[in-house]
């Protein structure tokens, strides 16, 4: 049985190799702190394991999965990889004792995901298929990305998009088809208004509820005189709200349903989807 470390840098290795197409020495001395020969040693000891799944360019000095590439420590799940991304942690497998919601899986594509990374971390425009409810056909877009977001049941892709010309939240399970990146964009992070400016929400306990109901919640969440105040980016007020299950066009007919209610709606009205 492997060590545990040594389990975890496998693990590492095959989450960067899969997910961004490529990994060297570099990517394991950065993340974990150790000597370039360790982490040649690292790579070495996992194509032991792997013979096949990593192939060397001396060109790029970096391996790249194989077209036959066979997950042996991680899931699949994109969610691995973007919460390394948010945290810049490795967690191992959870336990058996470990308890913990099960969410189902949306199946992102390596391929997509190699593709937008690149974009992202290059700076570039990247022309992608989408879907979207609205759009359910299959769809050309060139979008220059800059932040993988995660929105509570689902992650997102933050965007300037060139067909609406604004910067929007694409949900990276509805990406299908061969990316093809393009040259340098000019829209970037700095522009992107609603990403930049902080807002402030301020809740308070749903008052159709007894004062006795309303010291539970103000108790739950700690309130400073009735209320809680929460700052977030512009983009992600309604992403807020929906998590904390804040109505903001009409309150739910039952007070213990609601329990919180949005106090400054007229304030953070322009970052409301109903606007």
């Amino acid at each position: 049985m492997e060590k545990p470390l040594v389990a975890l840098r496998h693990r590492f290795i095959e989450l960067i190799a899969y997910w961004e197409g490529r990994i060297n020495t570099s990517d394991l001395v950065n993340q974990f702190g150790l000597s370039r020969q360790q982490c040649s040693a690292d790579i070495n000891s996992y194509l032991q394991l792997a013979p096949d799944n990593l192939q060397y360019h001396p060109s790029l000095k970096a391996h790249l999965p194989a077209e036959d590439f066979k997950r042996h420590f991680i899931s699949g799940d994109v969610v691995e990889y973007l919460n390394w991304r948010r945290t810049g942690q490795v967690l191992p497998h959870a336990s058996q004792e470990d308890i913990a919601l099960s969410l189902p899986t949306r199946q992102v594509s390596p391929h997509i995901m190699r593709g937008l990374v690149a974009a992202i971390s290059q700076q570039r425009r990247i022309e992608v298929d989408y879907v979207s409810l609205n759009d359910p056909n299959r769809e050309g877009r060139v979008i220059a990305p800059h932040s993988f977001v995660n929105t509570g049941l689902r992650w997102h892709l933050r965007a300037w998009c060139e067909k609406s010309q604004e910067y929007r939240d694409f949900v990276l399970s509805r990406f299908q088809g061969t990316p093809e990146l393009l040259e340098k964009t000019s829209h970037t992070i700095a522009q992107d208004t609603a990403w930049n400016t902080q807002v402030m929400i301020v809740l308070q306990p749903d008052p159709r509820l007894s004062p006795a109901k309303r010291a539970v919640i103000e108790n739950d969440y700690q309130m400073q005189n009735g209320q809680l105040t929460i700052s977030t980016k512009g983009c992600f007020v309604n992403y807020l709200l929906r998590e904390m299950q804040v109505h903001t066009k009409m309150l739910d007919g039952t007070p213990e349903a609601q329990q919180l209610v949005l106090v400054n709606k007229s304030d953070i009205k322009q970052w409301l989807f109903e606007g």
